[in-house]
């Protein structure tokens, strides 16, 4: 099929950030007495970790968190985050080669406008996207996946139909923001079994992002 817009997520398929991002928060659950792995953390809160940590910590232990546990937690990342990151695998170069054939993309996250950018810059990637695709559940009102309102607005603001739209995600949340808005979507494995996000609805399973472009 032919489409007119590729959809990236951000953490995890562009910007190698997810384990930065959760052996941190893993660390400071475990501090506060809530021992947690980086692979529970992954499991659990990958692709939905601001919305699902109380619900898990109150499930798992009985226990809940510090009110203020969101922002801390948010600066103990952002100060990981500028000691460095690196793009995924391939992430820069099939950018380029999107833009070299004139195929539209855009970066489409549930993390606020401050964290993408920062993780954008300390990537590298931060010149192959332009503010004016990169898009934040902050743009619509806070509202981050399994709802589908930041795909339909990045798609809506850069005028293409979902069906024209192909999504990259590596989370079932993703996946089922993206089913949710009418789009097909690759599901990529990187950090998430094939058979999960098969399960939430992935169209197909790449497992490096050049296979990407076999897909347009």
């Amino acid at each position: 099929m032919s489409y007119s817009l590729v959809i990236f997520d951000n953490d995890g398929v562009l910007v190698d950030s997810e384990p930065t991002a959760h052996r941190v928060m893993s660390g400071y659950l475990t501090e506060l007495g809530y021992p947690t792995t980086l692979d529970e953390s992954l499991h659990h809160f990958l692709g939905n970790a601001g919305r699902n940590v109380h619900r898990v910590i109150a499930e798992r232990y009985g226990g809940s968190l510090p009110d203020d546990f969101a922002t801390r937690c948010h600066e103990r990342v952002f100060a990981a985050f500028r000691q460095g990151l690196a793009a995924t695998p391939g992430a820069a170069e099939v950018l380029a080669e999107l833009r070299r054939r004139g195929i539209r993309y855009c970066l489409a996250s549930s993390s606020d406008h401050a964290w993408i950018e920062l993780a954008l810059d300390r990537a590298g990637l931060s010149g192959l996207l332009p503010r004016d695709v990169v898009f934040s559940a902050e743009d619509v009102g806070g509202t981050g996946k399994p709802a589908p309102d930041v795909f339909l607005h990045a798609a809506a603001t850069l005028g293409v139909t979902p069906r024209d739209c192909l999504v990259v995600e590596d989370s079932p949340n993703g996946i089922l923001a993206a089913r949710a808005a009418g789009m097909d979507v690759l599901g990529y494995t990187a950090l998430t079994p094939a058979e999960r996000l098969i399960g939430a609805g992935a169209t197909n399973v790449i497992s490096s992002l050049s296979e990407i472009l076999g897909h347009l």
